[in-house]
């Protein structure tokens, strides 16, 4: 994956660490694995399992605003119930989780204390890139506050966001570190049919983290090293649901590099919102893919009484290969309660026509291993060139095309996309995201819809280490 190689000189946690080896073979579960061939480690004190499911601290608006001080400082975190050094903005590897409904604002003032300097991204949200608002270009030095100030439209999509350092050069080390937290824009459930709209509705954060000594590594990141998988900065916790009850989960990859194809066992997946969008169709899923950055909101109904593991199966990347580990346990007791019926719908279908295209454009991604250097059509980012200029309500269609040999998942900034086809292939979109993998040899063909803001942001490679590299391009939308 193009990360910095280094040996791991003592990792928390070895019994729960997994192996991201290309020799594994996917048939155990990756949670008792050893360390990778050559790494030094030395097992640390054991890691907290089995504990009660818990999330981080929800920060619920009042008044229509959501008013926050962030401190993001270096620090003592939980991960799996043992103190660590980590950079965080709260007391786990996980943030508090900030809840409005649309039309909120948000007055969040970030306070850095760390010492580097360091900036926030408002993933997924459609909100204005300009001045205090989701603009990554900002730069908050050590010891500095900055007041963000974020106006929801009325009309924003209900689902799951969330927010994280986009500080260039240092995204990947802050993000690893703890610099991330959820979103949730409220109304999600409102749209499921009425005895639907009572499920419990809880936050899954997922992250990794690996620690060399009494510290989450900082400057030698190796995705394909052994690494501790948590829920919420809990390893294997416990979560509790009746027979035939239904749960709203929000699933949400808030970590640096590292991929997760997620499965319950032989329980579906009931798929109500993907990427912070209510979906056109519902589909139920066996397993879900999740890179960096995606997120999905599902409903999940009760199995008979018993025990059930959710786990992210054995996934290749291309460059980093990561085994079969279990991350939560499900268990179902109680009486059995009567499944209301799911729903087919959450939201009118909003594909973008083809006639709308104005413009067409070609992304080419690919990298120079040599070099750990990545690139979009050939070139690697400069906050200070601007690479596409669309005019503000315009269609735009992109063929991103992925040459290298490995997989890249990509975002953009403020205005989600359809996507059209892959691999030269007809895409049924559920609805619109702002995440999709890119195969190497494939192409994705998407459709923007450039709404409601001008201004600057950016689009590129949600795996960390690759941005930080370069694989990052700057949008401006003009009126």
């Amino acid at each position: 994956m193009g990360h910095r190689p280094a040996a791991v000189a003592s990792v928390l946690v070895v019994a729960v660490l997994v192996s991201c080896s290309d020799d594994d073979d996917g048939s155990g579960s990756g949670s008792a694995s050893a360390p990778a061939s050559g790494s030094s480690a030395e097992p640390a004190e054991a890691a907290q399992s089995g504990e009660p499911f818990i999330e981080p601290p929800r920060e619920q608006s009042s008044d229509r605003v959501l008013r926050f001080d962030l401190v993001a400082s270096g620090r003592g975190i939980d991960v799996a119930g043992s103190d660590v050094e980590g950079e965080a903005y709260d007391d786990g590897l996980v943030g508090p989780t900030l809840v409005v409904d649309p039309g909120d604002t948000i007055e969040l003032t970030l306070d850095n204390q760390l010492d580097a300097h360091t900036n926030l991204h408002f993933h997924g949200m459609h909100v204005s890139p300009a001045d205090n608002g989701d603009n990554i270009f900002m730069s908050v030095d050590p010891g500095e506050q900055f007041a963000y100030s974020l106006e929801i439209p009325e009309n924003h999509p209900p689902g799951t966001f969330w927010y994280h350092s986009h500080a260039h050069g240092l995204s990947e080390e802050q993000v690893f570190r703890g610099l991330s937290g959820m979103i949730i824009v409220q109304g999600l459930t409102e749209l499921l049919p009425a005895d639907l709209r009572g499920v419990e509705d809880i936050a899954i954060g997922l992250k990794d983290a690996q620690v060399v000594g009494d510290a989450v590594e900082s400057e030698n990141i190796d995705s394909n090293a052994p690494t501790l998988r948590v829920v919420n900065s809990a390893h294997l916790p416990v979560q509790e649901i009746a027979p035939g009850e239904v749960q709203l989960w929000r699933l949400a990859n808030i970590g640096a590099d590292i991929w997760y194809d997620l499965e319950l066992g032989a329980q579906p997946f009931v798929v109500v919102g993907e990427d912070g969008n209510p979906v056109w169709e519902v589909w139920e899923a066996e397993h879900l893919l999740l890179p960096p950055g995606k997120r999905f909101d599902v409903l999940v109904t009760g199995p008979p009484a018993g025990e059930y593991v959710l786990e992210t199966r054995r996934y290749s990347q291309g460059d980093d290969t990561y085994p079969r580990t279990e991350l939560m346990t499900l268990v179902s007791i109680g009486a059995e309660v009567a499944t209301p019926t799911m729903p087919t719908s959450l939201a009118p279908v909003g594909t973008i026509p083809a006639g709308e295209v104005v413009q067409r454009r070609v992304m080419v991604f690919s990298e120079d291993e040599s070099t750990n250097t990545f690139f979009i059509n050939d070139k690697e980012f400069d906050p200070d060139r601007v690479d596409v200029r669309p005019r503000l309500g315009t269609v735009e269609e992109w063929t991103l095309r992925n040459v290298s040999n490995e997989q890249h998942p990509f975002h953009i900034h403020v205005n989600d996309f359809q996507v059209v086809s892959v691999g030269g292939e007809p895409y049924e979109a559920h609805g619109l995201q702002d995440t999709v993998p890119l195969l190497p040899g494939d192409d994705v063909v998407i459709r923007t819809r450039f709404a409601d803001f001008t201004g600057k942001f950016v689009f590129h490679c949600h795996i960390l280490n690759h941005e930080d590299a370069g694989m990052m391009a700057v949008v401006e939308v003009v009126g």
